[in-house]
């Protein structure tokens, strides 16, 4: 893999947890609108948001996948999937405890290797 396919599939892995922050924010302000429930989903703005967030990533996952192999790449979904309950502890106030830091540890030494692995 050149430079330029590390940093878009880094790019895309912290794309993966903003984009599950917008649902929980979209989730959070769905409560907030009054009515039936489908005109509370068009009226839910961070919600359209989370999905043109989700339609513009999956642009970018397809440019990736036509420049990296899918194992590789891949590998990189557990570094955004570790992002996740980080950021939603940070921005959200969500609880952790040290069992999620260790199970997320272990993704991201998992990561590691898959990243060092040379395909034959």
């Amino acid at each position: 893999m050149k430079a330029l396919d590390y940093l878009l599939c880094a790019g895309f892995a912290v794309a993966l947890p903003i984009g599950q922050l917008l649902f929980k924010w979209a989730a959070l302000y769905q409560a907030q609108i009054e009515g039936p429930m489908p005109w509370k989903l068009l009226r839910n703005f961070p919600l359209m948001g989370a999905f043109g967030w989700y339609g513009l990533t999956a642009l970018v996952w397809f440019y990736i996948l036509t420049r990296t192999p899918l194992s590789t790449a891949y590998a990189f979904s557990i570094l955004g999937s570790a992002l996740v309950p980080v950021m939603a502890w940070v921005i959200f106030k969500e609880p952790a405890s040290w069992k999620f830091a260790v199970g997320y540890g272990l993704m991201l030494a998992g990561f590691l290797v898959i990243l060092q692995a040379k395909p034959s």
